[in-house]
Protein backbone atom coordinates (compact mmCIF):
# COMPACT_ATOMS: atom_id res chain seq x y z
CA UNK A 1 0.00 0.00 0.00
CA UNK A 2 1.32 3.52 -0.44
CA UNK A 3 0.29 6.35 1.64
CA UNK A 4 0.24 9.72 0.94
CA UNK A 5 0.77 12.97 2.72
CA UNK A 6 -0.32 15.95 0.88
CA UNK A 7 0.39 19.93 1.47
CA UNK A 8 -2.48 21.35 3.80
CA UNK A 9 -3.99 23.76 1.87
CA UNK A 10 -6.69 25.61 4.53
CA UNK A 11 -5.99 28.95 5.22
CA UNK A 12 -3.79 28.99 8.39
CA UNK A 13 -3.18 25.65 8.74
CA UNK A 14 0.71 24.97 8.99
CA UNK A 15 0.35 21.11 10.43
CA UNK A 16 1.26 18.41 8.55
CA UNK A 17 -0.41 14.80 8.08
CA UNK A 18 2.32 13.27 9.54
CA UNK A 19 5.63 14.26 10.96
CA UNK A 20 8.77 12.37 9.80
CA UNK A 21 9.53 10.41 13.06
CA UNK A 22 5.82 8.93 11.98
CA UNK A 23 6.81 8.29 8.51
CA UNK A 24 10.34 6.40 9.59
CA UNK A 25 8.07 4.51 11.50
CA UNK A 26 5.70 3.53 8.30
CA UNK A 27 8.85 2.94 5.93
CA UNK A 28 10.37 0.28 8.99
CA UNK A 29 6.49 -1.74 8.44
CA UNK A 30 8.28 -1.77 4.59
CA UNK A 31 4.86 0.43 3.81
CA UNK A 32 5.80 3.04 0.50
CA UNK A 33 4.78 6.83 1.59
CA UNK A 34 5.06 9.95 -0.68
CA UNK A 35 4.95 13.79 0.94
CA UNK A 36 4.32 16.50 -1.01
CA UNK A 37 6.64 18.61 -1.44
CA UNK A 38 6.59 21.55 1.32
CA UNK A 39 4.29 19.85 3.35
CA UNK A 40 6.62 19.95 6.62
CA UNK A 41 7.31 23.50 5.94
CA UNK A 42 4.60 24.59 9.11
CA UNK A 43 6.70 22.51 11.17
CA UNK A 44 10.02 23.67 10.25
CA UNK A 45 10.68 20.08 8.75
CA UNK A 46 12.12 20.14 4.86
CA UNK A 47 11.62 18.16 2.26
CA UNK A 48 15.08 16.28 3.11
CA UNK A 49 13.45 15.83 6.48
CA UNK A 50 10.86 13.66 5.12
CA UNK A 51 13.52 11.94 2.39
CA UNK A 52 15.73 11.00 5.27
CA UNK A 53 12.74 9.45 6.82
CA UNK A 54 12.17 7.45 3.47
CA UNK A 55 9.64 9.11 1.92
CA UNK A 56 9.54 10.18 -1.83
CA UNK A 57 8.76 13.92 -2.30
CA UNK A 58 6.16 14.13 -4.94
CA UNK A 59 3.96 17.06 -6.80
CA UNK A 60 0.29 17.21 -5.24
CA UNK A 61 -0.67 14.99 -7.71
CA UNK A 62 1.68 11.82 -6.62
CA UNK A 63 0.38 12.70 -2.86
CA UNK A 64 -3.28 12.34 -4.16
CA UNK A 65 -2.83 9.16 -6.34
CA UNK A 66 -2.07 6.58 -3.20
CA UNK A 67 -4.50 4.57 -1.50
CA UNK A 68 -4.23 6.08 1.50
CA UNK A 69 -4.42 9.88 2.01
CA UNK A 70 -3.46 10.70 5.37
CA UNK A 71 -3.79 14.64 6.35
CA UNK A 72 -4.83 17.21 9.11
CA UNK A 73 -8.22 18.94 7.85
CA UNK A 74 -11.17 18.64 5.94
CA UNK A 75 -10.52 19.26 2.00
CA UNK A 76 -11.04 22.80 0.92
CA UNK A 77 -12.99 23.64 -2.65
CA UNK A 78 -11.92 21.81 -5.44
CA UNK A 79 -9.36 19.79 -3.26
CA UNK A 80 -10.75 16.55 -4.25
CA UNK A 81 -10.77 17.47 -8.38
CA UNK A 82 -8.87 14.25 -9.64
CA UNK A 83 -8.09 12.47 -6.82
CA UNK A 84 -8.74 8.94 -7.99
CA UNK A 85 -12.18 6.79 -7.41
CA UNK A 86 -11.67 4.77 -4.27
CA UNK A 87 -8.81 6.65 -2.44
CA UNK A 88 -9.17 6.41 1.78
CA UNK A 89 -8.95 9.73 3.39
CA UNK A 90 -8.04 9.71 7.24
CA UNK A 91 -7.99 12.98 8.55
CA UNK A 92 -10.39 15.67 10.16
CA UNK A 93 -13.79 16.20 8.51
CA UNK A 94 -16.49 17.75 10.71
CA UNK A 95 -18.91 17.27 8.27
CA UNK A 96 -21.71 17.73 10.16
CA UNK A 97 -24.09 21.33 8.67
CA UNK A 98 -21.80 20.85 5.51
CA UNK A 99 -23.91 18.65 3.09
CA UNK A 100 -22.38 20.48 -0.35
CA UNK A 101 -18.97 18.52 1.06
CA UNK A 102 -20.51 15.58 1.56
CA UNK A 103 -22.02 15.63 -1.93
CA UNK A 104 -18.55 16.54 -2.97
CA UNK A 105 -16.73 13.22 -1.73
CA UNK A 106 -19.37 11.36 -2.74
CA UNK A 107 -19.18 12.18 -5.90
CA UNK A 108 -15.68 11.74 -6.19
CA UNK A 109 -16.19 8.18 -5.25
CA UNK A 110 -14.26 9.18 -2.15
CA UNK A 111 -13.41 6.83 1.20
CA UNK A 112 -13.68 9.26 3.87
CA UNK A 113 -12.60 8.08 7.50
CA UNK A 114 -13.41 10.92 10.04
CA UNK A 115 -10.33 11.66 13.14
CA UNK A 116 -13.01 12.98 15.56
CA UNK A 117 -15.16 9.68 14.80
CA UNK A 118 -12.32 7.02 15.73
CA UNK A 119 -12.99 5.68 18.86
CA UNK A 120 -10.73 3.06 21.36
CA UNK A 121 -12.09 -0.20 23.09
CA UNK A 122 -13.21 2.12 25.93
CA UNK A 123 -15.23 4.32 23.80
CA UNK A 124 -12.78 7.37 23.80
CA UNK A 125 -12.25 9.52 21.31
CA UNK A 126 -8.14 8.97 21.01
CA UNK A 127 -7.19 11.14 18.05
CA UNK A 128 -9.58 14.10 18.95
CA UNK A 129 -7.94 13.88 21.98
CA UNK A 130 -4.67 15.23 21.99
CA UNK A 131 -5.88 18.47 19.57
CA UNK A 132 -8.81 19.11 22.09
CA UNK A 133 -6.20 19.37 25.08
CA UNK A 134 -4.28 22.08 22.93
CA UNK A 135 -7.23 23.78 22.19
CA UNK A 136 -8.59 24.36 25.83
CA UNK A 137 -4.95 25.06 26.64
CA UNK A 138 -4.96 28.24 23.96
CA UNK A 139 -8.81 28.87 24.40
CA UNK A 140 -7.12 30.93 27.67
CA UNK A 141 -4.95 32.14 25.46
CA UNK A 142 -7.46 33.82 23.14
CA UNK A 143 -9.43 35.06 25.79
CA UNK A 144 -6.78 36.64 27.09
CA UNK A 145 -5.53 38.04 24.20
CA UNK A 146 -8.58 39.46 22.89
CA UNK A 147 -10.36 39.49 26.32
CA UNK A 148 -10.59 42.91 28.30
CA UNK A 149 -9.54 42.78 32.10
CA UNK A 150 -10.04 38.73 32.32
CA UNK A 151 -10.52 37.48 35.62
CA UNK A 152 -13.89 35.14 35.34
CA UNK A 153 -14.33 32.69 33.22
CA UNK A 154 -17.18 30.50 32.90
CA UNK A 155 -16.15 27.18 30.76
CA UNK A 156 -19.38 25.46 29.23
CA UNK A 157 -18.35 21.24 29.07
CA UNK A 158 -16.14 18.85 31.19
CA UNK A 159 -14.39 17.70 28.37
CA UNK A 160 -10.79 17.29 27.29
CA UNK A 161 -10.73 21.08 25.97
CA UNK A 162 -12.90 21.94 29.17
CA UNK A 163 -10.79 20.48 31.08
CA UNK A 164 -7.21 21.65 29.72
CA UNK A 165 -9.08 25.36 29.65
CA UNK A 166 -9.60 25.01 33.45
CA UNK A 167 -6.02 23.97 33.90
CA UNK A 168 -4.52 26.87 31.90
CA UNK A 169 -7.23 29.48 33.50
CA UNK A 170 -5.77 28.51 37.23
CA UNK A 171 -2.46 28.69 35.84
CA UNK A 172 -3.52 32.15 35.03
CA UNK A 173 -5.27 32.40 38.51
CA UNK A 174 -8.25 33.07 37.25
CA UNK A 175 -11.77 32.37 38.98
CA UNK A 176 -13.12 29.44 36.90
CA UNK A 177 -16.98 28.63 36.62
CA UNK A 178 -17.27 24.85 35.05
CA UNK A 179 -20.89 23.81 33.89
CA UNK A 180 -21.44 20.75 32.09
CA UNK A 181 -24.59 18.71 31.68
CA UNK A 182 -22.74 15.13 33.05
CA UNK A 183 -23.88 14.71 37.08
CA UNK A 184 -20.66 12.58 36.87
CA UNK A 185 -18.42 15.02 35.90
CA UNK A 186 -18.90 16.67 38.87
CA UNK A 187 -17.34 14.63 41.39
CA UNK A 188 -14.70 14.09 38.92
CA UNK A 189 -13.88 17.48 38.13
CA UNK A 190 -14.05 18.53 42.17
CA UNK A 191 -11.87 15.75 42.61
CA UNK A 192 -9.35 16.93 39.85
CA UNK A 193 -9.54 20.83 41.23
CA UNK A 194 -10.73 20.87 44.61
CA UNK A 195 -11.99 24.44 45.63
CA UNK A 196 -10.16 25.88 43.05
CA UNK A 197 -13.21 26.20 40.70
CA UNK A 198 -16.78 26.35 41.13
CA UNK A 199 -19.01 23.84 39.20
CA UNK A 200 -22.57 23.39 38.09
CA UNK A 201 -25.37 22.34 35.63
CA UNK A 202 -25.37 23.29 32.59
CA UNK A 203 -29.33 24.50 32.58
CA UNK A 204 -30.15 27.43 30.41
CA UNK A 205 -30.97 29.53 33.85
CA UNK A 206 -27.45 28.67 34.92
CA UNK A 207 -25.38 29.69 31.90
CA UNK A 208 -27.20 32.24 31.99
CA UNK A 209 -26.63 33.69 35.34
CA UNK A 210 -22.63 33.17 35.30
CA UNK A 211 -22.12 34.26 31.31
CA UNK A 212 -23.39 37.68 32.93
CA UNK A 213 -21.14 37.91 35.21
CA UNK A 214 -17.97 36.42 32.88
CA UNK A 215 -15.23 38.37 31.23
CA UNK A 216 -14.62 35.07 29.26
CA UNK A 217 -16.56 31.89 28.31
CA UNK A 218 -15.30 29.05 26.80
CA UNK A 219 -17.50 27.03 24.26
CA UNK A 220 -15.95 23.40 24.77
CA UNK A 221 -19.25 20.90 24.32
CA UNK A 222 -18.61 18.22 21.99
CA UNK A 223 -21.12 16.03 20.84
CA UNK A 224 -19.69 12.90 18.12
CA UNK A 225 -21.55 13.26 14.95
CA UNK A 226 -23.94 15.72 15.78
CA UNK A 227 -24.20 19.96 15.54
CA UNK A 228 -22.83 21.52 19.24
CA UNK A 229 -26.22 23.26 20.72
CA UNK A 230 -26.96 26.27 21.07
CA UNK A 231 -26.74 27.09 24.49
CA UNK A 232 -25.88 30.80 24.49
CA UNK A 233 -28.59 32.16 22.49
CA UNK A 234 -28.21 36.46 20.79
CA UNK A 235 -30.65 37.33 23.87
CA UNK A 236 -27.87 36.26 26.35
CA UNK A 237 -24.67 37.79 24.98
CA UNK A 238 -26.69 40.86 24.55
CA UNK A 239 -26.69 41.09 28.03
CA UNK A 240 -23.62 40.20 28.66
CA UNK A 241 -20.66 42.72 29.63
CA UNK A 242 -18.98 44.62 26.89
CA UNK A 243 -16.00 43.51 25.61
CA UNK A 244 -16.35 40.06 27.20
CA UNK A 245 -15.12 37.25 25.16
CA UNK A 246 -16.30 34.01 23.60
CA UNK A 247 -14.14 31.47 22.38
CA UNK A 248 -16.07 28.88 20.88
CA UNK A 249 -13.53 25.81 20.67
CA UNK A 250 -16.45 23.78 19.29
CA UNK A 251 -17.59 25.96 16.22
CA UNK A 252 -16.45 23.07 13.77
CA UNK A 253 -19.53 21.27 14.54
CA UNK A 254 -21.16 24.50 14.20
CA UNK A 255 -20.30 26.68 17.24
CA UNK A 256 -21.70 26.94 20.90
CA UNK A 257 -23.59 30.41 20.54
CA UNK A 258 -26.29 31.63 18.21
CA UNK A 259 -24.06 34.30 16.88
CA UNK A 260 -20.90 32.43 16.55
CA UNK A 261 -19.21 31.77 12.39
CA UNK A 262 -16.28 30.59 11.97
CA UNK A 263 -12.92 32.68 11.57
CA UNK A 264 -9.76 32.36 11.23
CA UNK A 265 -6.07 32.66 12.55
CA UNK A 266 -5.54 35.87 9.92
CA UNK A 267 -8.75 37.56 11.07
CA UNK A 268 -10.07 35.72 14.08
CA UNK A 269 -12.27 37.39 16.08
CA UNK A 270 -15.60 39.68 14.95
CA UNK A 271 -17.77 41.06 17.67
CA UNK A 272 -21.54 40.67 18.09
CA UNK A 273 -23.59 42.34 20.74
CA UNK A 274 -20.65 44.30 22.43
CA UNK A 275 -19.07 40.68 22.63
CA UNK A 276 -15.74 39.87 21.07
CA UNK A 277 -16.42 36.26 19.18
CA UNK A 278 -13.10 33.86 18.60
CA UNK A 279 -14.36 30.88 16.24
CA UNK A 280 -11.01 29.78 14.87
CA UNK A 281 -11.70 26.29 13.99
CA UNK A 282 -8.05 24.91 13.02
CA UNK A 283 -6.54 26.59 16.76
CA UNK A 284 -3.76 23.57 17.42
CA UNK A 285 -2.32 25.09 14.16
CA UNK A 286 -0.95 28.07 16.25
CA UNK A 287 1.47 25.65 17.99
CA UNK A 288 2.05 23.44 14.82
CA UNK A 289 5.24 21.41 15.67
CA UNK A 290 3.77 20.49 19.13
CA UNK A 291 0.31 19.51 17.46
CA UNK A 292 1.59 17.96 14.24
CA UNK A 293 3.82 15.24 16.97
CA UNK A 294 0.69 14.66 19.25
CA UNK A 295 -1.58 14.15 16.08
CA UNK A 296 1.47 11.77 14.28
CA UNK A 297 1.50 9.65 17.34
CA UNK A 298 -1.86 9.29 17.71
CA UNK A 299 -3.46 8.36 13.91
CA UNK A 300 -0.32 6.76 13.65
CA UNK A 301 -1.09 3.03 14.76
CA UNK A 302 -4.30 3.08 12.41
CA UNK A 303 -2.46 4.17 9.38
CA UNK A 304 0.03 1.46 10.10
CA UNK A 305 -2.69 -1.31 10.49
CA UNK A 306 -4.49 0.14 7.39
CA UNK A 307 -1.37 -0.03 5.63
CA UNK A 308 -0.54 -3.36 6.64
CA UNK A 309 -3.69 -5.18 5.91
CA UNK A 310 -5.82 -2.84 3.79
CA UNK A 311 -8.29 0.10 5.03
CA UNK A 312 -11.10 -2.76 4.44
CA UNK A 313 -9.51 -5.50 6.97
CA UNK A 314 -8.51 -2.57 9.60
CA UNK A 315 -12.24 -1.54 9.43
CA UNK A 316 -13.47 -4.59 9.68
CA UNK A 317 -11.39 -5.94 12.34
CA UNK A 318 -11.50 -2.63 14.99
CA UNK A 319 -15.53 -1.42 15.91
CA UNK A 320 -13.72 2.10 16.95
CA UNK A 321 -11.75 2.45 13.18
CA UNK A 322 -15.69 1.30 11.57
CA UNK A 323 -17.36 4.01 13.95
CA UNK A 324 -14.82 6.71 11.78
CA UNK A 325 -16.32 5.89 8.91
CA UNK A 326 -18.51 8.40 7.18
CA UNK A 327 -18.31 7.55 3.33
CA UNK A 328 -17.54 4.17 1.84
CA UNK A 329 -16.44 3.95 -1.55
CA UNK A 330 -18.64 7.30 -2.10
CA UNK A 331 -21.67 6.04 -0.57
CA UNK A 332 -22.43 7.67 2.87
CA UNK A 333 -22.76 5.40 5.52
CA UNK A 334 -23.40 7.92 8.24
CA UNK A 335 -27.54 8.33 8.64
CA UNK A 336 -27.45 12.18 10.05
CA UNK A 337 -25.29 13.17 7.27
CA UNK A 338 -27.20 10.91 4.26
CA UNK A 339 -30.63 13.03 5.49
CA UNK A 340 -28.29 16.35 5.85
CA UNK A 341 -26.82 15.78 2.36
CA UNK A 342 -30.28 14.53 0.87
CA UNK A 343 -28.04 11.21 -0.28
CA UNK A 344 -29.06 7.64 -0.22
CA UNK A 345 -27.50 5.84 3.42
CA UNK A 346 -25.17 2.92 1.87
CA UNK A 347 -23.16 0.38 3.55
CA UNK A 348 -20.01 -1.20 4.44
CA UNK A 349 -19.67 -3.53 1.54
Amino acid sequence: MRVGVPREVKPGERRAGLDPEAVAALRRDGIAVRVEAGAGAGIGATDNDYERAGAIIVDRAGAWSCDLVVKVKELQDGECDGVPRGTALFSFQHLVGAPASVQALAAAGLTVIAYEMVRDEHGRFPILAPMSRLAGQLAIDAALAHGRDVQRVLVIGAGHVGRAAIEAALDHDLRVTVLCRNESAHASLRGAFGDGIATGAATPESIAQHAVGADALIGAVFAAGAPTPKLVPRSLLSRMKTGAVLVDVCIEEGGIAETSRRTTHEAPTFVEEGVVHYAVGNMPAAVPREATQALSRAALPYVRRMAAIGVPGAVAEDPGLRAGVLLWKGHVVDAGLAREAKLPLGTLS
